[in-house]
């Protein structure tokens, strides 16, 4: 895998992705049509930002590449990679409880607070694409 150059792009099979964590200085794109909602994403090492219709919904700390973002009623999936490992919110729905899965092992239920956050910590190397999946249960 690879940083997206363009910060965000449509891929082939329907899904999003975004992000530079090579980028020195800040960058972003914004009214980024999507399925009917615009985007806006801001990357570089130190911080990925991803928005929908102007709401929060992810967030990488430091900068990450997200592959293949796929959002349903239920799961949200994606690749992530990075230089090093990152703190990762989302924004979902709130006081629900998800169960939570990394590179295809349960690492357990989380529930997101009263704002619909959840915090996950996913250990990251140049170059390799860690799978996340979180369902709602």
């Amino acid at each position: 895998m690879s940083v997206i150059q363009e910060l965000i792009r449509t891929e082939q099979d329907g899904t999003l992705s975004f992000g530079n964590y090579e980028l020195g200085e800040k960058s972003k794109v914004s009214d980024f049509e999507y399925q009917g909602d615009l985007y806006k994403v801001k990357t570089f090492h130190e911080i990925t930002k991803l928005e929908r219709n102007g709401m929060f919904i992810y967030e990488s700390v430091p900068g990450t590449a997200v592959h293949n973002f796929k959002v349903s009623d239920r799961v949200v999936s994606f690749c992530v990679e990075g230089s090093e490992d990152a703190q990762i919110t989302l924004e979902l729905e709130a006081e629900k409880e998800y169960k939570v899965f990394i590179n295809h092992v349960n690492v357990g239920k989380m529930k997101t607070n009263l704002g619909g956050k959840l915090p996950l910590s996913v250990e990251l190397s140049k170059d390799e694409c860690v799978e996340v999946k979180v369902e709602r249960l």
